[in-house]
């Protein structure tokens, strides 16, 4: 009793190494992104102190 063949649907996975390169890919597009928003972040935050120490502006309020 031999039995017969079964076409199987060959079934194809994700590649590995295409994964890997896409989650390097996305990982360094948000990491850059990030800092991008933290520099300029950091640079409204320097321009802040900068007019506060030349005293162009104050953080009392004025009666």
């Amino acid at each position: 009793m031999a039995g017969g063949r079964i076409a199987h649907a060959t079934l194809k996975g994700p590649s590995v190494v295409k994964e890997i390169v896409l989650g390097i890919a996305l990982g360094l597009t948000a990491g850059g992104l990030w800092k991008m928003h933290h520099w300029n972040e950091q640079r409204k935050v320097r321009a802040f102190y900068d007019l506060l120490e030349k005293g162009e502006i104050s953080v009392v309020a004025e009666e």
